[in-house]
């Protein structure tokens, strides 16, 4: 029975008593005994903004290193949670600013990646993204950045540099820590290094890509702010908040009339960099999404012992679900 999103969530059951509820051969069928769900090609024609979540776990990844509890070593495939990274696809604008319609046959979507998590060539490999039209990055911790060396391979399948869209302090911490990247003339030797172009970005200054508008939000992630991004294309609107503790009010006003909001729910006990299970709730019931997802959850969530206890339209993220974001 769904639980109230008022209702606390401080300790779920017991472990040892949930029942996996009926899903089908693309949801349980685990992939090579990676324990990942098999991949989707990108592939599909998109007439509509869509998410998929390549990653969905915490810093440490699921299963953890040296860990045996009941979801390290979970044989449902959901549990398994690499670093956090998501892609956002949509209808590219035609030349004249048009979004594509089926009158005519339909170019490449736009594909947008957030962030870059340290299993990003898995990721990418996985779900057979060939593409990208640029990467934004929430903030400089290792789990979001750490697989920015991966991004050279799209740049010798595109055969041209990527724009990077980040906070004018991310930006120079990028350029300072991944000096091989952004200064090769230092290089010892020629290197295959990303060719990437930074383009600064500031919270609540939205800009267009590729025929869709995006809003960078300002969260906070403890005492450090961070970026989160609302993105409105193709009738439709998302919001993607994750490694959140809190939301300035100055942020509200931009995650209004969203189709989907996506949020960090961490784990039932309290953390000073994230928000608990309870408290992501208590955001939803106040930004009041048509549906909503939470993202970058700890083992201590076991994907169908929450699922089934959460309320009607909200939802736990788990790698490879793929979210279309219906049109008002």
């Amino acid at each position: 029975m769904a639980i109230s999103r008022r209702r606390l969530l401080t300790m779920p059951p017991k472990l040892h008593a949930f029942a996996l509820p009926p899903a089908g051969p693309a949801v349980m069928a685990r992939a090579t005994g990676t324990g990942l769900l098999p991949f989707q090609p990108l592939h599909w024609p998109v007439m509509r903004l869509e998410l998929l979540f390549l990653g969905t776990g915490t810093s440490a990844g699921i299963p953890m290193i040296g860990c045996e509890c009941e979801v390290c070593t979970s044989s449902d495939p959901r549990d398994t949670r690499t670093r956090p990274s998501v892609l956002i696809r949509y209808p590219r604008a035609a030349a004249n600013g048009e979004v594509d319609t089926a009158e005519a046959p339909p170019a490449e979507p736009a594909q947008l990646l957030v962030d870059t998590a340290p299993e990003l060539r898995e990721q990418v490999v996985r779900h057979r993204i060939r593409a990208i039209d640029g990467v934004l990055y929430t903030h400089n911790h290792a789990d979001h950045i750490f697989g920015i060396d991966d991004l050279r391979r799209f740049n010798a399948v595109m055969q041209r540099p990527i724009d990077l869209f980040a906070e004018p302090q991310i930006i120079q911490w990028l350029r300072e820590t991944f000096g091989y990247i952004f200064e090769p003339h230092r290089n010892i030797n020629k290197s295959f290094i990303p060719q990437l172009i930074p383009q600064p970005i500031n919270p609540a200054e939205p800009f267009d890509l590729c025929g869709g508008r995006w809003t960078p939000l300002r969260l906070m992630h403890g005492h450090l702010p961070i970026l989160g991004f609302r993105v409105d294309a193709a009738g439709a609107a998302l919001a993607y908040c994750t490694d959140v503790s809190g939301i300035p009010p100055e942020t509200y006003p931009h995650l209004c009339d969203l189709d989907v909001l996506v949020i960090d729910g961490l784990r039932y006990r309290h953390h000073p960099t994230h928000l608990t299970i309870d408290q992501a709730l208590e955001q939803i019931d106040r930004i009041a999404p048509r549906r909503a997802y939470l993202t970058h959850m700890a083992h201590d969530v076991r994907h169908a012992e929450l699922e089934a206890r959460l309320p009607e339209g909200v939802h736990l993220a788990f790698d490879g679900l793929r979210v279309h974001c219906d049109g008002r």
